[in-house]
This record gives structure tokens, sequence and C-alpha cells, in this order.
């Protein structure tokens, strides 16, 4: 069949080991997603490996392993630094708590193993040393057609690991397959069991989606599932609220927000969580003047509190959730930056936030009204620096004060903010300026 695995040293690592495995009799090959990836032609991450050998088996045969999951048949095996998991046949069994089964046997057959696993497309076994391959599911025929079904009936895969309504709505996106009516019709009754998984795998998951092909139509496909409304209230609530049709021609909050993930060229995972939640302020905030006119006061400030409480929830680290809560909470403050004085655009541009905030504000404007006059203008003045420092040395520290007889406190902040302001606006340009200055007005 010849498939598309590349012959580097990650590909001829997997092959000793399943040479080592097949010189003592027992049965290994290739499974799984790098299967289905190398039929598809695109970039494979990861082999693993399946074998009729216990763990014990596979422990004696090779010098360097890790027992990290041999509970559940599957050991670490190190080949030239690189790790490889090498997983015992294993049978079908009862799960109660929607992600560990309740027992682990181990099979003798990849037939057998096949029968537990989640998706058609995933139960593909490679022999590499015969180049063929094992196809107990049809899983060859829904690659063909463009088709994610699972191994046996949707909702008894889906109750055996909740995890697996996210997976099939991801894998969907990412190989533009169609999805077999059960599978959607399954995650409809099912969706609530989604707020029984463990935050940092629902995190992980969103995530992909987010940042995977079709990020619009996965939000759509998470909201039409029921998803959205168990796991991210706060966005499911955008949908139907509208907006003025001046600024917001593309419709109402949701809308809008599908649209600026569509329109990620290169999606980051702060940028995609920062679109997604730009505008989660904006339900709460939602009031119809009396002309009729739709407002969102103070929505940025509302929608960064959201944000930290979604993101905190879901265990993103402390940066990444700062960076984000930064950029939603500032996201309308471009609108005004060719009226700033040059203080104000200079800190923003020297923000470490910036990159992400600028791109954030372009994308906004595409998916809008198309006014990207602020962004052109932050882009130049970024490139007039030319690489230089935006923001110089502060003419004043706070020691300086302190030298002068003040005391910390919140005058102490303001007179040094003052201070950085007019420096910044060339008002004041030497420390013995500064000196000056605060001798005579403070």
């Amino acid at each position: 069949m010849n498939l598309n695995f590349k012959k580097n040293e990650f590909f001829r690592g997997a092959l000793s080991i399943l040479k080592a495995l097949r010189d003592r009799g027992f049965d290994s090959y290739f499974v799984g997603g790098c299967v289905r990836d190398a039929i598809l032609g695109v970039e494979i991450k990861d082999i693993d490996i399946v074998t009729s050998a216990l763990p014990s088996q596979i422990n004696s045969i090779f010098d360097r392993t890790h027992n990290i999951g041999a509970a559940f048949g599957i050991v670490n095996v190190v080949i030239n630094s690189i790790n490889y998991e090498v997983a015992t046949f294993r049978k079908e069994t009862s799960y109660k708590d929607g992600r560990h089964p309740d027992s682990v046997v181990f099979a003798k057959t990849p037939q057998e193993d096949a029968m537990r696993r989640d998706f058609t497309i995933n139960a593909l076994f490679y022999d590499p040393f015969l180049d063929s391959i094992l196809d107990y599911s049809e899983g060859l025929l829904d690659l063909k057609r463009g088709l994610l079904r699972t191994i046996g009936k949707a909702e008894g895969r889906f109750n055996e690991d909740y995890l697996r309504m996210l997976r099939a709505i991801r894998f969907t996106l990412r190989f533009g397959f169609d999805t077999a009516p059960e599978i959607i019709s399954s995650i409809k009754l099912m969706a609530p069991k989604t707020l029984l998984l463990s935050k940092e795998r629902v995190r992980d998951e969103l995530t992909g989606i987010l940042t995977g092909p079709n990020p619009d139509k996965g939000l759509d496909m998470l909201y039409q599932s029921g998803i959205l409304k168990e796991l991210l209230p706060d966005i499911f609530a955008m949908k139907g609220i509208k907006q003025p049709p001046e600024y917001h021609p593309e419709g109402d909050v949701f809308e809008h927000t599908k649209l600026m993930l569509s329109h990620m060229p290169c999606p980051s995972d702060e940028l995609a969580w920062a679109i997604l939640l730009h505008d989660v302020g904006k339900p709460s905030t939602f009031k119809i003047r009396d002309d009729g006119r739709e407002t969102f006061v103070c929505h940025a400030d509302c929608g960064s509190m959201i944000s930290e409480k979604i993101l905190k929830e879901l265990k993103f680290p402390a940066l990444f959730t700062n960076n984000v809560c930064y950029a939603v909470k500032n996201h309308m403050r471009f609108a005004s930056v060719t009226e700033m004085r040059p203080s104000k655009y200079k800190a923003i541009i020297a923000a470490s936030t910036f990159p992400l905030e600028l791109e954030l504000h372009r994308i906004d404007c595409i998916s809008s009204n198309k006014f990207t006059d602020s962004y052109t203008f932050l882009l130049d003045k970024l490139i007039e620096q030319n690489g230089e420092r935006i923001l110089p040395e502060r003419l004043l520290k706070g020691k300086d004060l302190i030298e002068l007889g003040f005391k910390p406190g919140p005058e102490f902040s303001r007179i040094l903010e003052k201070i950085e302001e007019m420096q910044h606006d060339k008002l004041l340009n030497t420390r013995e300026d500064a000196l000056e200055y605060i001798r005579r007005n403070f």
C-alpha cells in the first residue's frame, strides 16, 4: 500500500520495536492515528504500537521502559531517546465513570482490540513489513468516502469516554468529513455528560477545535450539539444578541465571533480564545436606548471578568489567562488610538500583549465595519521604530522620590506616572527637568 511514513529515525525506532516483538513470537502493528494520517497523506506526529505481548513481557524485551500506563496495558519504550507507546491488545469492558474502564482485560488478537476503539478511521492496523492493513470495521471505506463513524453504537462508545463527543467534532473539522447521523443524535442526547469531564481534557479539546481547520464551523457544531450550552454557557448566550447594523452588518454577536474565527490566518491558542471571548460581555450589558439602538456599555470590562472566570475554570496557565483577559478588556481602546497622545499609543505598542491585541483588533475590524485606520496607524508607528526601543528608560525611579522626601503610596505612583507621561510626550527630556518639575508642582 506504500503508506506515507517518512523513513527517518523516528520511524526506524518504531520499526525496531515491532521487529523485536515479532522476533520473540508476538504480534505487533502500528495502529490508530498514525495509520489514518499516513493514508490521508498528512503529517504523522506519533506512532502508536499494539502487541499481543503483556506489559511484563514488553519490559523484559527492551532495555529502557517506563510503566506510566501499565495498569491499562501501556508501556513507554525508549529508543534513541525517543518515547513510543506500546500497548497490549485489550478487549471491551464496561465503563461507569465515562472515562476509565472498570477493569482491563487483555486480548490476543488485533480484531478484539479494534472492537473497543472509538471511530472506524482510528481502528486500522498496519504491518510495515508486509505493507498491509488490517481493517475490521470498514475504516478504509469511511476514509475514502469521508465519513466519521463510531465502531458499534455511538451512544455506547460515548458512554465509555464522554470526551469522544468533543473528539468527534474535532475529527469532523480536521478532515472535512461528514458525520454519521447517529453520532449527531447521540451527542445531542448526551451533551450534559461533558460536564463530568476533567477541565483539563475539555480545555485541550476545545483549544484543538478553535485552532484547527474550520473553527467557525466548530463553534456552530458545539452550539447545535448542545455542548456549548453545557460547557460555555456565556458563549452560548451570545446567539441572538443583536448589534447596530452600521457597525456590524454581519449580524449578531455569535455570527460576528464565528466570522472572526474564520479570519484567523495562523491561530495561536491565545488569539483563538481572545477572539472567542472578546465580546462575551455583550449579553449581560445589552440594552436598547430610547431611539432603538443597541448598546453594550462597559462590555469589555465585563467580558474580561467573565473571561477570567472561564479560563481559570478550564485551568489555563496564569500568564495565558492574564494575556487573554487583558486583550479582552482593552480591545475597544484601539478605536481612538489615532487621537491619543504619543505617550499613550507608545505605551500600547510597548506592551508584551501588543501583537495579540493588534491581531485581535485587525480581525475584529475586517469581520465587521472594515475600518482599519487604527490598525494601519499602529502598524506604521511600529515600523517607524525600526527595532528601536519603543519607550525610553524612565527619567526617575521610586528611589528618586524617596530622596526628595516622598513616601510610597497612591500619590507616589501618580507622580511617577505623570513624569513618565510627560517624558513620552517630550515635555521632559532629562532627569534634572523631571526633578525640577516635581519640586515646583508637588
